[in-house]
C-alpha cells in the first residue's frame, strides 16, 4: 500500500476524472509548482499506483447495447479447470471483467454484446460445450444507474 497525503489524493482524483489534464493545470489546481507535481505523478506510475491511462468509450455508441452479468460454476474445482476457464476468459474481448467469487458460484463476469443473440452465441460457442462448466446463469442489465472507474480516495 502506498502512503498518500492530501495533495496526492487531490492529484489522483483529478487524474481519475480526466487523465488528459496537463501537469501544469493539475499543479495549479492542487497548489504545487509544475515540477513537484510531475514528480509525484511519475512516482505514482513507477510504483504501479497508476496502472494505465485509457480512453473510456460509450458501449452503445459502438453498437454494444447489452450488458450481461453472468455467473459460472465449474463442475469440479481443480487447477486445470480453472486454467482452462481463465484462458477462455482472457481471449474473449466481450468479457470486460471476471472475478472469482465466494458462495455457490465460482466466477462473476461482466460481458458486453451487440444484442442478446450475440451474447447467446458467445456463451454457447465458448462455454456451454465445455465439460468443465456445470452452469452459467445470466442477468441482463436493463439500464445503468451508475458507472464509474474512479476509486473513492
Amino acid at each position: 500500500m502506498i502512503e498518500l497525503d492530501p495533495v496526492d489524493i487531490k492529484i489522483l482524483s483529478l487524474l481519475q476524472k480526466d487523465s488528459t489534464l496537463p501537469t501544469a493545470e493539475i499543479a495549479e489546481r492542487v497548489g504545487l509548482s509544475q515540477s513537484p507535481c510531475w514528480r509525484r505523478i511519475k512516482r505514482f506510475r513507477d510504483e504501479g499506483l497508476i496502472r494505465k491511462e485509457v480512453c473510456l468509450l460509450d458501449p452503445r455508441t459502438v453498437g454494444l447495447g447489452v450488458t450481461v452479468f453472468a455467473t459460472v460454476t465449474l463442475l469440479r474445482h481443480s487447477e486445470e479447470n480453472a486454467r482452462q476457464f481463465e484462458a477462455i476468459v482472457a481471449r474473449r474481448p466481450e468479457i470486460m471483467e471476471c472475478y472469482t467469487v465466494t458462495g455457490d458460484r465460482d466466477y462473476l463476469l461482466r460481458i458486453v454484446a451487440k444484442d442478446i443473440e450475440a451474447y447467446d452465441r458467445m456463451i454457447t460457442d465458448q462455454f456451454l460445450h465445455l465439460s468443465i462448466i456445470q452452469s452459467v446463469s445470466s442477468r441482463f442489465a436493463l439500464r445503468s444507474l451508475k458507472y464509474t472507474t474512479e476509486l473513492p480516495l
